[in-house]
């Protein structure tokens, strides 16, 4: 069992940053492929970012790419999403997630979830 929980969300000018974090428990962290999505009010969840296990495999959005970058460390049992030159349409709540093989790919199942941090950009 993994337990996620979100945190750096908050309010932020457009061209601005955040950087979120998503903390497990559990000693496998390092077992499990991660991933962020978002979801934007009346709008479906979408996938952002995913870190297989060890962190050198990484994929994104084309919505976010170039602006996001996921991290990860393994030792912290923390994955990380830095958002750089954040526009009003980033505005959503973001969720980790975390997929119990840690080479599975993004578009695969994810097991966990975390409860989500909410991200707001102004205008």
């Amino acid at each position: 069992q993994v337990q996620l929980v979100e945190s750096g969300g908050g309010l932020v000018q457009a061209g601005g940053s955040l950087r979120l974090s998503c903390a497990a428990s559990g000693r496998t962290f390092r077992n499990y492929a991660m991933g962020w999505f978002r979801q934007a009010p009346g709008k479906e969840r979408e996938f952002v970012a995913h870190i297989k296990w060890g962190g050198g495999s990484t994929y994104y959005a084309d919505s976010v790419k170039g602006r996001f970058t996921i991290s990860r460390d393994n030792d912290k049992n923390t994955v990380y999403l830095q958002m750089n030159s954040l526009k009003p349409e980033d505005t959503a709540v973001y969720y980790c997630a975390a997929q119990s093989s840690y080479s599975a790919t993004y578009n695969r199942p994810y097991d966990y979830w975390g409860q989500g941090t909410q991200v707001t950009v102004s205008s």
